[in-house]
């Protein structure tokens, strides 16, 4: 929306890093099976800008799995228009860390074959 574009009317760049991070936070907490927390991003890279008017798409990936953290690969697509052109805007890796109750780390859910995911 052209509420949330910067001076030289593209969308902001921290707008498409807190929609990414928002699916993310999902994916995340699905594969936990538990509340989770962003505790980093790293290897962030805009590629494109995104343009006002345009639908964006994030797509997440599992790239490490551990016992009480995952890192997942994102990518951002945008959709030029809402219907025209598909383009890479966006990719990162983004880690979360699983928690409990009392928010400490906690483990992971298993991956349905009785043991944590490596």
């Amino acid at each position: 929306m052209p509420a949330d574009a910067n001076p030289s009317g593209d969308i902001f760049g921290g707008w498409v890093l807190s929609q990414m991070d928002i699916a993310d936070g999902i994916h995340a907490g699905q594969r936990a099976q538990r509340r989770v927390a962003t505790v980093a991003i790293e290897a962030m890279h805009f590629i494109k800008p995104v343009h006002v008017g345009g639908a964006l798409c994030v797509y997440a990936a599992p790239e490490r799995v551990g016992c009480t953290s995952m890192a997942i690969r994102l990518e951002a697509w945008a959709l030029r228009r809402r219907l025209g052109d598909r383009v890479k805007v966006t990719e990162g890796i983004f880690t979360f860390v699983a928690l409990d109750a009392e928010g400490r780390p906690a483990p992971i859910a298993s991956d349905g074959q009785g043991e944590a995911s490596q």
